[in-house]
Protein backbone atom coordinates (compact mmCIF):
# COMPACT_ATOMS: atom_id res chain seq x y z
CA UNK A 1 0.00 0.00 0.00
CA UNK A 2 1.05 3.52 -0.84
CA UNK A 3 2.83 6.03 2.29
CA UNK A 4 -0.43 7.98 1.46
CA UNK A 5 -3.21 5.75 1.02
CA UNK A 6 -5.79 6.42 3.63
CA UNK A 7 -8.87 4.82 2.48
CA UNK A 8 -9.13 2.16 0.21
CA UNK A 9 -12.09 0.11 -1.11
CA UNK A 10 -11.51 -2.45 -3.79
CA UNK A 11 -14.80 -4.25 -5.53
CA UNK A 12 -16.55 -3.84 -2.66
CA UNK A 13 -20.77 -4.46 -2.81
CA UNK A 14 -23.02 -4.46 -0.04
CA UNK A 15 -27.08 -5.61 -0.30
CA UNK A 16 -29.86 -5.15 2.20
CA UNK A 17 -32.23 -7.82 1.49
CA UNK A 18 -30.90 -8.97 -1.61
CA UNK A 19 -31.30 -5.49 -2.61
CA UNK A 20 -27.78 -3.82 -4.09
CA UNK A 21 -27.02 -0.73 -1.70
CA UNK A 22 -23.79 -0.53 -3.38
CA UNK A 23 -22.25 -2.61 -6.35
CA UNK A 24 -18.44 -2.88 -7.18
CA UNK A 25 -17.03 0.35 -5.76
CA UNK A 26 -13.56 1.20 -6.76
CA UNK A 27 -12.71 4.18 -4.27
CA UNK A 28 -8.62 5.25 -2.98
CA UNK A 29 -8.23 8.89 -0.77
CA UNK A 30 -4.95 9.92 -0.14
CA UNK A 31 -3.50 12.01 3.05
CA UNK A 32 -4.91 15.49 2.81
CA UNK A 33 -7.73 14.67 0.33
CA UNK A 34 -11.36 16.41 0.72
CA UNK A 35 -13.76 14.56 -1.11
CA UNK A 36 -17.05 15.46 -1.57
CA UNK A 37 -19.50 12.84 -2.50
CA UNK A 38 -23.46 13.21 -3.86
CA UNK A 39 -25.89 11.18 -5.04
CA UNK A 40 -29.43 10.94 -4.59
CA UNK A 41 -31.31 9.45 -1.41
CA UNK A 42 -31.32 5.84 -1.17
CA UNK A 43 -28.26 5.87 -3.30
CA UNK A 44 -25.71 4.66 -1.01
CA UNK A 45 -23.60 7.13 0.59
CA UNK A 46 -24.50 6.63 3.85
CA UNK A 47 -23.99 3.22 3.56
CA UNK A 48 -20.78 4.08 1.96
CA UNK A 49 -19.37 5.69 5.03
CA UNK A 50 -20.37 2.97 6.99
CA UNK A 51 -18.51 0.42 5.43
CA UNK A 52 -15.33 3.36 5.87
CA UNK A 53 -16.47 3.44 9.79
CA UNK A 54 -16.28 -0.32 9.78
CA UNK A 55 -20.03 -0.36 11.09
CA UNK A 56 -21.38 -2.51 7.65
CA UNK A 57 -19.25 -5.13 6.22
CA UNK A 58 -19.45 -5.77 2.95
CA UNK A 59 -20.58 -9.18 1.26
CA UNK A 60 -17.26 -8.79 -1.62
CA UNK A 61 -14.50 -6.81 -1.60
CA UNK A 62 -11.62 -5.38 0.92
CA UNK A 63 -11.54 -2.36 2.50
CA UNK A 64 -8.53 -0.93 4.35
CA UNK A 65 -8.50 2.34 6.11
CA UNK A 66 -4.96 3.19 7.08
CA UNK A 67 -3.35 0.10 6.12
CA UNK A 68 -5.54 -1.71 8.31
CA UNK A 69 -9.50 -3.42 8.33
CA UNK A 70 -12.15 -0.03 9.22
CA UNK A 71 -12.54 -1.72 13.12
CA UNK A 72 -8.95 -1.58 13.93
CA UNK A 73 -8.31 2.08 12.80
CA UNK A 74 -12.07 3.36 14.02
CA UNK A 75 -10.04 4.97 16.64
CA UNK A 76 -8.22 7.34 13.71
CA UNK A 77 -11.67 8.24 12.53
CA UNK A 78 -13.86 11.02 13.51
CA UNK A 79 -17.70 11.16 12.26
CA UNK A 80 -19.88 13.70 12.16
CA UNK A 81 -23.56 12.35 11.62
CA UNK A 82 -26.67 14.15 9.99
CA UNK A 83 -27.42 17.25 12.21
CA UNK A 84 -30.89 16.12 12.41
CA UNK A 85 -30.18 12.58 14.33
CA UNK A 86 -29.27 15.32 17.48
CA UNK A 87 -31.34 15.57 20.22
CA UNK A 88 -31.48 19.88 20.99
CA UNK A 89 -33.04 19.13 24.50
CA UNK A 90 -30.53 16.97 26.03
CA UNK A 91 -29.08 18.47 28.85
CA UNK A 92 -25.56 18.87 28.35
CA UNK A 93 -22.92 21.46 27.88
CA UNK A 94 -20.58 22.21 24.78
CA UNK A 95 -17.55 20.70 26.38
CA UNK A 96 -19.23 17.73 27.72
CA UNK A 97 -20.22 17.04 23.95
CA UNK A 98 -16.63 16.76 22.83
CA UNK A 99 -15.11 14.83 25.88
CA UNK A 100 -17.56 11.93 24.26
CA UNK A 101 -14.97 11.74 21.36
CA UNK A 102 -12.28 9.92 23.63
CA UNK A 103 -14.18 7.01 24.55
CA UNK A 104 -12.30 5.35 21.79
CA UNK A 105 -9.29 6.01 22.83
CA UNK A 106 -10.05 5.99 26.61
CA UNK A 107 -12.87 3.71 26.77
CA UNK A 108 -16.58 4.51 28.15
CA UNK A 109 -16.62 3.03 31.82
CA UNK A 110 -13.46 5.15 32.37
CA UNK A 111 -13.83 8.75 33.89
CA UNK A 112 -12.66 11.52 32.44
CA UNK A 113 -9.09 13.22 33.65
CA UNK A 114 -7.42 16.19 33.39
CA UNK A 115 -6.06 15.28 29.58
CA UNK A 116 -9.54 14.76 28.46
CA UNK A 117 -10.78 18.44 29.26
CA UNK A 118 -7.63 19.57 27.82
CA UNK A 119 -7.78 17.60 24.70
CA UNK A 120 -11.42 19.41 24.35
CA UNK A 121 -10.43 22.70 25.34
CA UNK A 122 -7.82 22.58 22.10
CA UNK A 123 -10.12 21.08 20.22
CA UNK A 124 -12.87 23.67 20.57
CA UNK A 125 -10.43 26.61 20.78
CA UNK A 126 -9.28 25.16 17.15
CA UNK A 127 -13.18 25.40 15.39
CA UNK A 128 -13.30 29.01 17.16
CA UNK A 129 -15.95 27.78 20.26
CA UNK A 130 -13.82 27.61 23.11
CA UNK A 131 -15.88 30.90 24.59
CA UNK A 132 -19.10 28.42 24.49
CA UNK A 133 -17.40 25.48 26.25
CA UNK A 134 -20.23 25.36 28.96
CA UNK A 135 -23.09 26.56 27.24
CA UNK A 136 -25.64 24.04 26.68
CA UNK A 137 -25.33 22.18 24.08
CA UNK A 138 -28.76 22.85 22.28
CA UNK A 139 -28.94 26.58 22.98
CA UNK A 140 -26.49 26.87 20.58
CA UNK A 141 -27.15 28.16 16.65
CA UNK A 142 -27.42 25.09 14.38
CA UNK A 143 -23.33 26.48 13.02
CA UNK A 144 -22.35 26.68 16.48
CA UNK A 145 -23.84 23.20 16.71
CA UNK A 146 -22.00 22.09 13.78
CA UNK A 147 -18.86 23.23 15.16
CA UNK A 148 -19.28 21.53 18.07
CA UNK A 149 -19.74 18.14 16.49
CA UNK A 150 -16.72 19.10 14.41
CA UNK A 151 -14.79 19.57 17.48
CA UNK A 152 -15.83 16.00 18.91
CA UNK A 153 -14.90 14.25 15.95
CA UNK A 154 -11.15 15.85 16.03
CA UNK A 155 -10.59 15.02 19.76
CA UNK A 156 -9.08 11.81 19.12
CA UNK A 157 -6.96 13.24 16.69
CA UNK A 158 -7.92 11.54 13.89
CA UNK A 159 -6.31 10.77 10.58
CA UNK A 160 -10.01 10.91 8.62
CA UNK A 161 -12.87 12.94 9.04
CA UNK A 162 -16.01 11.43 7.80
CA UNK A 163 -19.31 14.02 7.73
CA UNK A 164 -22.65 12.80 6.77
CA UNK A 165 -24.83 15.92 5.18
CA UNK A 166 -23.23 18.27 7.67
CA UNK A 167 -24.65 21.46 6.10
CA UNK A 168 -28.13 20.66 5.98
CA UNK A 169 -29.92 22.68 8.37
CA UNK A 170 -28.04 26.06 8.58
CA UNK A 171 -28.20 29.21 6.09
CA UNK A 172 -25.75 29.60 3.23
CA UNK A 173 -23.34 32.31 4.81
CA UNK A 174 -23.00 29.46 7.83
CA UNK A 175 -22.41 27.39 5.42
CA UNK A 176 -19.50 29.09 4.12
CA UNK A 177 -17.62 29.35 7.13
CA UNK A 178 -17.96 25.75 7.74
CA UNK A 179 -16.40 25.08 4.38
CA UNK A 180 -13.62 27.17 5.35
CA UNK A 181 -12.71 25.86 8.20
CA UNK A 182 -12.37 22.40 6.81
CA UNK A 183 -10.88 23.48 4.38
CA UNK A 184 -7.89 24.07 7.23
CA UNK A 185 -8.55 20.92 8.66
CA UNK A 186 -7.60 18.92 5.73
CA UNK A 187 -4.36 20.32 6.32
CA UNK A 188 -4.07 17.68 9.08
CA UNK A 189 -6.16 14.81 7.73
CA UNK A 190 -7.99 13.61 4.87
CA UNK A 191 -11.78 14.35 4.56
CA UNK A 192 -14.72 12.55 3.13
CA UNK A 193 -18.17 14.46 2.62
CA UNK A 194 -21.74 13.37 1.55
CA UNK A 195 -23.25 16.26 0.42
CA UNK A 196 -26.79 17.00 -1.57
CA UNK A 197 -25.48 20.16 -2.06
CA UNK A 198 -23.36 20.37 -5.23
CA UNK A 199 -23.08 23.66 -6.37
CA UNK A 200 -20.95 24.36 -3.12
CA UNK A 201 -19.14 21.46 -2.79
CA UNK A 202 -18.17 22.27 -6.04
CA UNK A 203 -16.15 25.16 -5.24
CA UNK A 204 -14.77 23.95 -2.00
CA UNK A 205 -13.63 20.45 -2.24
CA UNK A 206 -10.46 19.07 -4.26
CA UNK A 207 -12.18 16.11 -5.52
CA UNK A 208 -16.08 14.64 -6.07
CA UNK A 209 -17.76 11.36 -6.75
CA UNK A 210 -21.25 10.90 -7.81
CA UNK A 211 -23.02 8.01 -6.08
CA UNK A 212 -26.02 6.16 -6.58
CA UNK A 213 -25.03 2.23 -6.08
CA UNK A 214 -22.23 2.47 -8.31
CA UNK A 215 -19.62 4.76 -8.10
CA UNK A 216 -18.76 7.44 -10.89
CA UNK A 217 -15.25 9.02 -10.12
CA UNK A 218 -12.10 9.80 -11.63
CA UNK A 219 -9.89 11.38 -8.77
CA UNK A 220 -10.65 14.90 -9.67
CA UNK A 221 -13.49 17.72 -9.01
CA UNK A 222 -14.62 17.77 -13.18
CA UNK A 223 -17.96 16.04 -13.64
CA UNK A 224 -19.95 16.46 -16.88
CA UNK A 225 -24.16 17.07 -17.14
CA UNK A 226 -23.69 13.05 -18.45
CA UNK A 227 -22.21 11.46 -15.32
CA UNK A 228 -24.21 13.84 -12.91
CA UNK A 229 -27.22 12.09 -15.50
CA UNK A 230 -26.57 8.70 -14.88
CA UNK A 231 -26.31 9.33 -11.08
CA UNK A 232 -29.49 11.00 -10.81
CA UNK A 233 -31.23 9.14 -13.66
CA UNK A 234 -32.85 12.40 -14.81
CA UNK A 235 -31.32 15.48 -16.61
CA UNK A 236 -29.05 17.63 -15.39
CA UNK A 237 -28.58 21.88 -16.83
CA UNK A 238 -24.93 23.81 -15.95
CA UNK A 239 -25.85 27.50 -15.38
CA UNK A 240 -23.58 29.78 -14.54
CA UNK A 241 -23.48 32.49 -12.21
CA UNK A 242 -20.18 34.95 -12.21
CA UNK A 243 -17.50 32.13 -11.99
CA UNK A 244 -19.02 29.26 -10.33
CA UNK A 245 -20.87 26.89 -12.16
CA UNK A 246 -24.33 25.70 -10.68
CA UNK A 247 -25.83 22.13 -11.50
CA UNK A 248 -29.56 21.76 -11.40
CA UNK A 249 -31.91 18.96 -12.44
CA UNK A 250 -34.04 20.11 -15.54
CA UNK A 251 -37.55 19.44 -15.60
CA UNK A 252 -38.72 15.89 -16.29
Amino acid sequence: MASTDVVRLENVWVSYNGTPALEDINLRVDEHDFLGIIGPNGGGKSTLLKVVLGLIRPQRGTVTVLGNPPARSRSSIGYVPQYSNYDHNFPVSVIEVVMMGRYGKRGILKPYDKSDREAAEKSLSRVGMLSQASTQIGQLSGGQQQRAFIARALVSEPQLLLLDEPTASVDSATQTNFYELLEDLKKGMAIIMVSHDIGAISVFVDKIACLNVQLFYHGSKEITPEILESTYKCPVQLIAHGEVPHRVLREH
